[in-house]
């Protein structure tokens, strides 16, 4: 059975794997080719985001035991921005196409009106269509190209700027 559940700090060894096995793909999905927290910082992280419930949240998509898909959210801390909220969204291979993540963004907007957020954004590769497919059929919008943007393994790559504006 598929349930989507806020994440725990027990979680963060699967979590970890799921981050490798992800950016470790041909498909350059993530921006770095390894995971970039440990275990222990991911623990630490997620300790810290049940805290911050109101700025932060990261969600699973667990499979029987199996933890398949990921959900992060963060509130910009800048004043003028506190109403944005960066989402970040990865799903494990043998689970895309199948509703995952058009859930997920369901939780994210969930998350967003209980916390007074009116519009998520979100960074995606140019060449990664089957994202970018998902985004556009959820209602995100671009919103801009922003060149060089991120240092992948040492190349700079560009990424597009896509927003969702949170119905009232």
């Amino acid at each position: 059975m598929i349930r989507i559940r806020p994440a725990q700090p027990g979680d963060a060894g699967p979590l970890v794997e799921l981050t490798s096995q992800v950016s470790s793909e041909e498909g350059a999905w993530l921006l770095a080719s390894e995971a970039r927290r440990s275990v222990g910082e991911e623990r630490r992280y997620l300790k810290a985001v049940r805290r911050a419930h109101q700025h932060a949240a990261v969600y699973v998509v667990v499979d029987g035991e199996r933890i398949v898909a990921r959900l992060s959210l963060a509130r910009d801390p800048h004043p003028a921005s506190r109403h944005v909220a960066d989402l970040g969204l990865m799903v494990a291979a043998s689970h895309r196409r199948r509703g995952i993540g058009r859930s997920l963004l369901e939780q994210a907007v969930v998350w967003a009106r209980g916390a007074g957020v009116t519009k998520l954004e979100l960074h995606v590769f140019p060449w990664n269509e089957p994202a970018i497919r998902l985004y556009e059929t959820f209602g995100f919008t671009r919103e801009g190209l922003r060149r060089g943007h991120y240092v992948r393994d040492g190349v700079q790559v560009d990424v597009i700027l896509m927003a969702y504006h949170v119905p009232a």
